[in-house]
């Protein structure tokens, strides 16, 4: 497994590599959903590369981009086995140098849900996965499901744009409580730790609602409001049932809808999703 910093070895690098190419962008404290993703790569591509690389430009000015957990070391112990390619692990003044004023806007689907919470989020994740696409050239790259929103503007981004690229969502992995597996509840301590199981609780009891015949989105998304209200640790930003594709909120379930959903506990922000048919 070979790791490199610099844009121009990574292109020398990219071109001995023969075969299909697979692309796993995280932005590292890996946890079991991306060792999930490298997995999948592995099995469907020659080569795969893992980059890791913290992107300023998608944490708003009260985000937790000083405190978001980092440990390259721990993150290369649990690529290696995997038989991974090449990690790419650039630096902010690689992506972005001095005088950078080049942005990737996605438009309709990024101003709900995450985007209404965290309006100059996407600008930053469509910028700098664009950047991540052209440097490594892959042909499939790989997201996890539990950013359902993020990987559905990268896939409008990719048909937009014409990148010959297959997106690739990968189911989420979640802890034995069905919590969703992610870098930031490492921030999750005693109580609410305990209590930030209500999100798969509230998904659970909307999804058991659907299966029971119920399509009336209103009465999903209430369902989902009833058990998270049951908390009193949980503060609730949004709760949705909204198309799979266009992010639009439902009125009435048809096809293949996304329950989603964000959710305060402490001083931790926890989105999560089911998809529904």
């Amino acid at each position: 497994m070979k790791t490199i910093i610099g844009l121009d070895e990574l292109r020398a690098s990219r071109l001995s590599l023969a075969g299909t190419v697979g692309l796993v962008p995280t932005m590292g404290y890996l946890h079991k959903g991306h060792l999930s993703l490298i997995r999948l790569a592995k099995s469907e591509c020659d080569n795969v590369i893992v980059s890791i690389f913290v992107n300023p430009t998608q944490f708003g000015a009260n985000e937790d981009l000083s405190k978001y957990p980092r440990d390259l070391e721990r993150d290369l112990s649990l690529i290696e086995p995997l038989g991974v390619d090449l990690v790419w692990t650039p630096t902010a003044e690689i992506m972005y140098p001095t005088g950078y004023q080049t942005w990737v806007e996605v438009d309709a689907i990024t101003r709900p849900l995450e985007g209404s919470m965290r309006p100059t989020h996407f600008k930053g994740v469509t910028t700098v996965v664009a950047k991540l696409f052209n440097a490594v050239q892959p042909h499939k790259a790989y997201f996890g499901q539990k950013d359902a929103q993020q990987a559905a503007v990268i896939r409008q981004m990719v048909r937009d744009l014409n990148f010959p690229i297959d997106v690739i969502v990968c189911p989420i992995v979640r802890e034995a409580d069905g919590l969703a597996m992610s870098s930031r509840n490492k921030y999750l301590e005693g109580a609410d730790r305990k209590a930030a199981t209500v999100l798969f609780h509230a998904l659970s009891a909307a999804k058991v609602l659907y299966e029971s015949g119920e399509r009336n989105a209103e009465a999903l998304r209430g369902k989902m409001k009833e058990v998270l209200e049951s908390e009193p640790r949980a503060t609730v930003q949004y709760v949705s049932c909204a198309d799979y594709d266009s992010l639009e909120e439902l009125d009435v379930v048809k096809g293949k809808a996304l329950l989603s959903m964000a959710v305060v506990l402490g001083k931790t922000r926890l989105i999560d999703n089911f998809v529904l048919n």
